[in-house]
């Protein structure tokens, strides 16, 4: 009884802060947030286009930050080329160190600091393409901004969605943030060289994401051992 009663005060609280704002505020901010959301995917589309009219495979890399977004783009790149040109569109708050870190020969990366915005939206990504030679390129990889919740507001018209996590995050993360996995086409567990370690229930966290989205392909890898990255470029390749 104890925890029922608690169970219901949490969910008073939940939505009593929502009350926060003057009901006209709110009635502001939803109609403004449609809006932008519009907006974006309407640019998002455009990209999609315009990437695909010239035969350029693009994915949109989520994660948190230490997932190893930035150590799978490598080991991707890596795979890609030197055959292939690559275009690495890289977020963060700030600094340009996953850039300097991709940037290799047959790698262009572009950095873009958003400041206090905590994901890229299509507006980001299209200003990039927009002052590049975009023909120059056969693949595109967009590294969102580190986090599991802000990116799940604005699809970047690439072909595919990636969405990474790390057994060092725990075995819950999966199933703590199900929109992610909800719009996602693939869902990469990284760090598995670690989960004998960690003890981590690496079968819970495929069977979340599954259950959370029956069409996703999950595929496990280590970024540092390289394991797994082979079946994940197949699964880019499909």
């Amino acid at each position: 009884m104890a925890d029922e009663k608690e169970e219901k005060f949490d969910r008073v609280m939940e939505l009593e802060s929502r009350k926060l704002a003057k009901e006209v505020d709110r009635e502001f901010v939803i109609e403004t947030q449609k809006q932008v959301e519009k907006n974006n995917d309407l640019i998002a589309v455009g990209i999609n286009d315009r990437l695909k009219e010239r035969g350029i495979k693009s994915f949109d890399f989520v994660g948190a930050i230490g997932a190893g977004k930035t150590a799978l783009i490598e080991r991707l790149s890596e795979k890609f080329g030197p055959d292939h040109k690559i275009l690495v569109i890289c977020g963060d708050i700030a600094t340009r160190v996953d850039a300097d870190r991709i940037q290799k020969e047959f790698v262009k990366a572009i950095q873009i600091n958003t400041g206090r915005e905590c994901a890229l939206n299509a507006y980001h990504v299209d200003k990039v393409l927009k002052n590049v030679n975009i023909d120059e390129f056969d693949v595109v990889f967009v590294e969102n901004v580190g986090n599991l919740i802000c990116p799940s507001e604005f699809m970047l018209g690439m072909d595919k969605r990636i969405t990474v996590v790390s057994v060092t995050e725990g075995e819950w993360v999966v199933e703590k943030h199900p929109l992610l996995f909800k719009m996602s086409d693939i869902a990469v567990i990284n760090k598995i060289d670690l989960a004998e370690r960690l003890e981590s229930n690496t079968e819970k966290m495929v069977k979340d994401a599954k259950d959370i989205n029956p069409n996703i392909k999950v595929v496990l890898t280590s970024a540092r051992t390289g394991e797994g990255v082979d079946e994940l470029l197949d699964l880019l390749n499909t």
